[in-house]
């Protein structure tokens, strides 16, 4: 914007000013704008949604946990019970997949390794739970600084 206020006293000759004074257009878009701003409705930030209401029930029995500890001398322990084997290891881990066809009835297998315990044995146990068909395993840790996942 700009305003040409007289004339300047060194030049020779007076020239038309050139420029267009853009300030009333300027001041009648800010009033368009305000104008606008006030007649649209205010828009809602938020959706409403009919979800489905589900009544919370409680689990009707606690499911079974069979607790596979493998401990620093790397053996197994079924519920605190010595594994002899491998082969012994599979039958029973067949035997609890067996006594429930639904996942959700299954039971929970929490496998324990030892902070010393060798990363083969671990794998051996999860790879015997995978063939077996059971869903629920979960590796328990041992507390801060376990180290289960060290090749030994």
């Amino acid at each position: 914007m700009s305003m040409k206020l007289g004339s300047d006293p060194h030049s020779l000759h007076d020239q038309p000013m050139t420029q267009m004074n853009t300030t009333p257009l300027i001041d009648v878009m800010l009033v368009l704008l305000v104008m606008l701003i006030i007649t649209i409705p205010m828009q809602l930030h938020s959706v409403n949604m009919n979800m489905p209401k589900a009544a919370a029930s409680a689990p009707k029995q606690k499911p079974q946990i069979i607790k596979i500890d493998i401990n620093s001398s790397n053996q197994i322990l079924w519920n605190g019970e010595l594994v002899a084997d491998t082969a012994l290891l599979q039958a029973k881990l067949d035997m609890a997949s067996s006594a429930s066809t639904d996942v959700a009835a299954q039971p929970e297998i929490h496998i324990k390794p030892s902070d010393t315990a060798k990363y083969d044995n671990v794998a051996a146990v999860l790879a015997a739970a995978q063939r077996a068909g059971l869903k629920k395993i979960g590796i328990v840790s041992s507390g801060v600084g376990s180290a289960v996942g060290a090749a030994r």
